[in-house]
């Protein structure tokens, strides 16, 4: 990495503009156009549905967006920069060639922006602005670069809020506390659940209510977010990409009932202003740990290899057995 940083400043310090081929100019040149095209495009007409407090403007519009539960999308651009520089190598070794397939998936996704602004859906000119950022390479390059920025690319889906995903904020609660108070009972620790709310059982006076905040929503699209980046690096193949993509939600989700538990487990024993103070307001930096040990533990578990490991396990058997 430090050797790395040395090249980038020395290219820096001996980068001179003059220096650039003629063609180099023209191809910078005109990707600085079509950026600003694109950015006025989308800043002046990418916006319908709330004009009054972003305007016309796409990107103001997903900034007004990423609060609270979507907080974490305001790194996920910087994200989809960074697989760019991860792949950088490939990028620049990929053959050129114009694929003219390019060209309809442009006029398509400006169709998915037209209807958006007609519709008030910025959601949609939001997505038909991700498609232009990968077919307008895709035209003037072709498939053997463009399929490089195909994760970048795709993986700025995660950024766009989508309002259906707030629905699931009950169910989660629910499942939370089900599952949370079995354990806690299972455990000796009596509780009682009422709905959303957990109970002491006991002598030890409690009452834990898993409000929406609480539901786990915001660390199973961050989980969700971070886990994708990290099928991408990490794994080989494209099932196992997308397996580990998928075990976001079955991570978060334990990950926020570990939460839940031990909330109330230091509620029953230290107290419940203990508990709903200083302990709730940082559980989750723990939480988030034992989230990605997680991820590791999986990605380990993928990457394994079975038919060697067997055959360690049953030598390693029968040389204490031979004993």
């Amino acid at each position: 990495m430090q050797n790395q940083g040395q090249q980038l400043k020395a290219w820096w310090a001996g980068f001179r503009w003059t220096r650039l081929t003629r063609a180099a100019q023209l191809e910078i040149g005109f990707w600085t156009v079509v950026v600003a095209g694109l950015f006025f495009l989308f800043h002046l007409h990418g916006n319908s549905q709330e004009v009054a407090t972003c305007r016309r403007s796409l990107f103001l519009w997903l900034n007004s967006r990423w609060v609270g539960d979507y907080a974490y999308c305001m790194v996920l651009p910087l994200a989809s920069l960074l697989a760019l520089w991860i792949r950088r190598r490939e990028i620049a070794a990929a053959p050129r060639r114009a694929n003219w397939w390019g060209a309809l998936l442009i006029v398509g996704a400006l169709a998915i922006h037209w209807v958006g602004v007609l519709a008030q859906q910025p959601r949609l000119s939001a997505g038909g602005l991700i498609i232009l950022l990968w077919s307008l390479p895709f035209l003037i390059y072709g498939w053997e670069l463009a399929r490089w920025l195909l994760f970048p690319c795709a993986y700025l889906f995660l950024a766009i809020p989508l309002n259906f995903i707030d629905s699931m904020t009950a169910p989660l609660r629910l499942f939370a506390t089900m599952v949370a108070g079995g354990i806690l009972n299972g455990f000796g620790l009596e509780v009682q659940r009422v709905g959303a709310g957990l109970f002491s059982g006991a002598g030890n006076s409690f009452a834990f209510n898993v409000a929406p905040e609480c539901s786990g929503l915001r660390s199973l699209l961050a989980m969700t977010a971070l886990m994708g980046f990290y099928a991408w690096y990490s794994q080989k193949t494209l099932a196992k990409k997308w397996l580990l993509f998928f075990l976001s939600i079955p991570v978060a989700i334990v990950a926020n009932i570990c939460r839940v538990i031990l909330v109330v487990v230091v509620a029953a024993f230290w107290g419940q202003e203990t508990a709903m103070g200083l302990w709730h307001d940082y559980s989750g930096y723990p939480i988030f740990i034992i989230s990605i040990i997680l991820m590791l533990t999986l990605d380990r578990l993928l990457n394994m290899d079975y038919r060697r490991a067997w055959t360690i396990c049953k030598n390693r058997f029968l040389d204490r057995a031979s004993s």
